[in-house]
């Protein structure tokens, strides 16, 4: 199986036909697959609201990239004035004209009934035997899909592309025979839900995690064992600001990341400039060390593991007495840690630094080591699983990618 898929994989790139296969408008495609015009797969439903300005109504949207419907508020008529809006019908192709070319599609069902929708999202019934709308919208946010969806959409950026919708329905697609498009999209479902699932797990361990932050680093609740009281001296007093310029500006220069903390600055995704000499005039920053960076009042404070340069506008912390780097690593970065550090620092805003003062004069949690450090294992064998989830739902997803890949192209096929 895996030998003759990279075959077909193979010919085809070469510009090969393999055996059961055939060349179209759109490509090299298996015999059986056809190509139809948009037009002819799809039917144009609407059904105007007549709006009447006491009733309560529930207006639908769309996300982009294909994640499906949302629901709005419920309004009254009479704030909708004047807007033209449609009653939302189950079991069709649906589609914001203004977003289409990042994908805003989705299918409407039966929950939707009785909701309605902007005279922007046209609604499309399918030809039963000609098109299933799961198989359809998956193809939509294939290369090939969106490919169509912004040659529809003209334009410059934004809301100045909008879908045109005779164009889109005179667009070329290919499709397999309609069982087998119901099997196909019964296959992406799935791994849909399985995606879904292990997201929920994630979150639920994210919020479990909050939890356990919000009670152990603030002693609200004691791990077994410990009982003795804590101190809450000033930040000042457990950490010293340090302005290292003894180095030749050789040392790898880092960034600070909220997600990441203290990294190299060529892995960071954004190009960030700086003139080599003046390196010179960077603080060292080592192993070890805590970073107040600009972006502090919104994602705490940044725990380095590399020994590099910093830009002179950050703040370099190094602790004065016996800590647990785990344990201020987790506090500094805490929800509770945050607003209060806001609170201090009210009216600072991008660009401008948080002060070690107004950092030191804030009273921090000073538990025993022993108590910090069993903290710290606690929530870094939360953040270990809650990385093992994400790395699991990444190939998840990688695994739904290579699937429509080989399903949405024939070059797998599936029995029907």
């Amino acid at each position: 199986m895996i030998l003759r898929t990279r075959n077909i994989i193979e010919q085809i790139e070469r510009g090969n036909v393999p055996e059961g296969y055939k060349i179209t408008k759109v490509g090299i495609f298996p015999v059986d697959w056809d190509v139809y015009m948009l037009g002819d797969c799809l039917s144009r439903v609407e059904r105007p609201v007549e709006v009447k300005p006491n009733e309560l109504y529930t207006q639908i949207g769309i996300r982009s990239h294909g994640k499906g419907l949302f629901y709005k508020e419920p309004v009254t008529g009479a704030a909708l004035g004047n807007k033209s809006v449609f009653w939302i019908e189950p079991d069709c192709f649906i589609v914001n004209i203004v977003f289409a070319w990042e994908q805003a599609i989705g299918k409407t069902t039966q929950s939707e009934v009785g909701m309605i929708g902007s005279h922007r999202f046209p609604m499309y019934r399918p030809v039963s035997d000609r098109v299933d709308v799961d198989y359809l919208i998956s193809y939509f946010l294939t290369k090939r899909g969106t490919d169509i969806l912004e040659a529809a959409s003209p334009g410059g950026a934004g809301r100045n592309k909008t879908l045109g919708q005779d164009r889109f329905l005179k667009s070329k697609v290919i499709l397999p025979p309609i069982e087998e498009q119901h099997k196909i999209a019964a296959i992406l479902i799935t791994q849909d839900k399985v995606i879904e699932l292990k997201e929920k797990r994630l979150a639920e361990k994210q919020r479990q995690k909050k939890y356990l932050m919000q009670q152990l680093l603030t002693g609200k609740k004691r791990l077994p064992g410990f009982y003795g009281a804590w101190s809450f001296p000033k930040a000042k007093e457990l950490f010293q600001s340090v302005s290292d310029k003894d180095h030749n500006g050789d040392l790898a220069v880092l960034s600070s990341t909220q997600d990441r903390g203290i990294v190299p600055r060529d892995e960071v995704d954004i190009d960030i400039k700086y003139d080599a000499c003046s390196l010179v005039n960077y603080k060292k920053v080592s192993k070890g060390n805590f970073v107040i960076s600009l972006r502090s009042f919104q994602g705490g404070i940044e725990y380095s593991t590399y020994t590099g340069l910093v830009s002179p506008a950050y703040t370099v912390l190094s602790s004065r007495k016996e800590i647990s780097d785990g344990y201020y690593k987790q506090f500094f970065k805490s929800t509770d840690y945050i607003n209060r550090l806001n609170v201090a620092v009210y009216g600072i805003r991008d660009g401008k630094q948080i002060s070690y003062e107004d950092f030191g004069r804030l009273r921090i949690p000073y538990p025993p080591i022993k108590e910090q450090d069993a903290i710290a294992e606690v929530l870094s064998t939360a953040d270990h699983e809650i990385d093992l989830l994400q790395q699991d739902i990444e190939q998840e997803k990688q695994k739904k990618k290579a699937l429509m890949q080989l399903l949405l192209t024939g070059i797998v096929r599936v029995k029907t």
